[in-house]
């Protein structure tokens, strides 16, 4: 190791895996991609069934709007309903450390063992831990809540958000600009290359497939758009 070099701690050292950005990761991602595939269809939609572009922009507006607030609103009760259950667990299993706690060595020690320690191994290592931090040791091993499966509930409904109205202003922007005889088709171009950046940025971000991940999202914005498309000749109305 180089004299300016920090030295390596376990810190440092699980920061850099890829695991540690899964929770604000998955909710920007999610919030994003939903924020592009839902206008983008939304505007197709309309604008299929429309020969001006007023009712265009006023349906991407309202569910713009309405989006934003429904995935954070989405987001922050679904995170709350775990951090309800995560606390409830932690709270009965702190009971019975006070009530029964050889049966909980005895489980988190079978716990060890079942991971390949011998038993004596496990035993101890059952001991020690619950000499440091018994409950840390249940909640961790037992329960498999840690600090990087917790989220934070505003934090994910802000990000979620957020995250759908960014993605969502990108389509608007052809609403906005594109010509009218051009919109459809000038709306799933510039959508599927939004798509398409997001999957690269997610997949580098995320350490995964670059070509899987913007493949698939690819595929699925598509989908979404040609059915709505199709919907918006079916039901037009020529407004």
């Amino acid at each position: 190791m180089a004299k300016n070099e920090a030295p390596i701690t376990i810190d440092n050292y699980l920061d850099a895996h890829y695991i540690h950005r899964s929770n604000w990761l998955r909710a920007v991602v999610l919030g994003a991609n939903d924020g592009i595939i839902s206008i983008a269809s939304l505007s197709i939609g309309v604008a299929t069934a429309s020969a001006s572009r007023e009712p265009i922009l006023l349906a991407t507006v309202a569910g713009l709007v309405a989006g934003a607030l429904s995935m954070a609103a989405g987001e922050y009760v679904s995170v709350s309903s775990q951090t309800d259950i995560e606390s409830s667990d932690i709270a009965r299993e702190q009971e019975e450390l006070k009530t029964m706690p050889e049966e909980e060595m005895a489980i988190l020690a079978q716990i060890y063992e079942r991971r390949g320690l011998q038993k004596e191994t496990a035993l101890q290592v059952a001991k020690e831990l619950t000499e440091a931090d018994a409950l840390g040791a249940h909640v961790r091993d037992e329960l498999g809540i840690n600090e990087i499966s917790q989220a934070n509930p505003i934090q994910a409904a802000l990000a979620s958000g957020a995250a759908f109205s960014v993605g969502g202003l990108l389509p608007m922007q052809v609403v906005l600009f594109a010509p009218m005889p051009m919109m459809e088709i000038s709306i799933y171009v510039f959508t599927i290359l939004s798509l398409a950046i997001l999957g690269f940025i997610s997949a580098k971000t995320g350490g995964s497939s670059v070509i899987k991940s913007m493949t698939r999202i690819v595929i699925w914005g598509t989908i979404a758009m040609g059915i709505s498309a199709l919907v918006g000749y079916i039901f037009g109305v020529n407004v």
